[in-house]
């Protein structure tokens, strides 16, 4: 579909409750159909002030071709929602392109790639009362570790009430856990060794008073054969994110294809790599995911 800005625009600004009416409107679906697994696309990168994908600087920037490609996603077959802010999912309300999809509010987005402060991820997304109101389905939290900076306390516990207020709602809540650290230039890495991430899903796991609404949303470990033993960690539903873009996708698709047969592995939550491919195809590389469940 082509998106039409300019009644975008027309309706933020003449009648701005017609987002709230959208999301009343909207046909929901329970958080797993039939196949138990999901399969979402993630479009939360840009609140973060991370709009590269590969080479491309500021390849999500531009609104209306984002919009465009989540509307061609969603409408493929076997993808059951999307991730991402309230400003892009306030443009899909509008669209009427959440209709029978799983929504997934993301809820902290202050850690802006790059800044100083970028390890004290504050909460400036979704608010559990706002995913409810909205009538969402699920929110998403980062949490990354870095045992050097005092700023990951405060997202420790800012995690853990959040994993509470999401809880007390009975909504779920997807935290992608990370041990972190910053490399000599100060840029934040994420380290995928087998012990960083069963650490960082431990960590996780243990979070609020209760882990009974708790998904996690983690990272395929460098060597993909440690997979099997690193989910023996926790027994909270998980799902893979899609992580960088890369020159070897097919390689990306094979790491998943391994790490989906583990009996805690329930789907798939990818971006920039289905919604951003090398050679433009958004349709395939997302019935090129799909398959993989």
């Amino acid at each position: 579909m082509t998106v039409d800005i300019g009644e975008l625009v027309r309706l933020r600004t003449q009648r701005p409750e017609a987002i709230a009416e959208a999301a009343v409107r909207r046909a929901r679906r329970p958080l797993l159909g039939d196949s138990g697994r999901l399969m979402i696309v993630a479009a939360d990168h840009p609140a973060r002030g991370a709009l590269g994908v590969g080479d491309r600087k500021l390849a999500m920037a531009n609104r209306a071709d984002l919009l465009e490609r989540l509307c061609l996603a969603l409408r493929r077959p076997g993808v059951d929602g999307v991730l991402a802010t309230a400003d892009i999912l306030d443009d899909l309300l509008l669209l009427g392109a959440l209709d029978g999809k799983v929504v997934m509010g993301s809820m902290n987005r202050g850690g802006l790639q790059g800044a100083s402060f970028e390890l004290d991820d504050r909460f400036t997304g979704h608010r559990p009362e706002d995913i409810q109101r909205l009538g969402f389905d699920a929110g998403k939290l980062l949490l990354r570790i870095d045992y050097d900076d005092p700023g990951s306390l405060t997202t420790l516990e800012s995690t853990a009430r959040a994993v509470d207020e999401m809880a007390a709602r009975q909504l779920p809540v997807f935290v992608e856990p990370f041990i972190s650290h910053r490399t000599p230039e100060g840029k934040v890495a994420n380290d995928l060794s087998a012990e960083a991430v069963t650490k960082s899903i431990a960590i996780a796991s243990g979070l609020g008073g209760t882990s009974a609404y708790t998904w996690l949303k983690l990272p395929v470990t460098e060597n993909p054969d440690d997979m099997a033993e690193v989910m023996q960690t926790s027994t909270l539903p998980a799902v893979l994110l899609g992580g960088e873009v890369g020159d070897d996708q097919d390689g990306a698709y094979e790491k998943w294809r391994g790490a989906l047969q583990l009996p805690t592995v329930r789907g798939l939550v990818v971006g920039r790599s289905l919604l951003y491919p090398a050679d433009g195809d958004v349709a395939g590389a997302v019935d090129t995911a799909v398959g993989l469940l």
